[in-house]
């Protein structure tokens, strides 16, 4: 059971590793702010956003849940919501990732 639960750990990580290094690379290569959208003025440009809002959305979301209110206070409800979606979709990102690697290694 600490093998599975090692390997749930794993995929989480590498899915939110990716995530993040696509989010900052996206937003060098595009110079504009990473965000979930599905939006653009092409077929192409939609189909683009999308893949990108499917990879970057865990580290995405994790940033959306640690803005501040009015005030500058964080709600706790909305950083723990965000933090399960965020970690439960990036062990999806990790799963696929990681499965295309050991299909095409070997």
């Amino acid at each position: 059971m600490l093998k599975e639960l090692l390997l749930a750990g794993f995929l989480m990580a590498v899915g939110l590793s990716i995530a993040g290094m696509g989010t900052h690379l996206y937003q060098w290569l595009a110079k504009q702010q990473a965000m979930l959208r599905y939006d653009g003025k092409t077929f192409l440009h939609a189909f683009g956003n999308l893949a990108m809002s499917f990879v970057c959305g865990p580290y995405i979301m994790l940033q959306m849940g640690w803005r501040q209110e009015a005030g500058g206070t964080l709600t706790m409800s909305m950083a723990l919501l965000s933090a399960f979606v965020a970690f439960g979709w990036a062990f999806i990102t990790g799963l696929i990732f990681v499965g295309g690697y050991f299909t095409i290694v070997g």
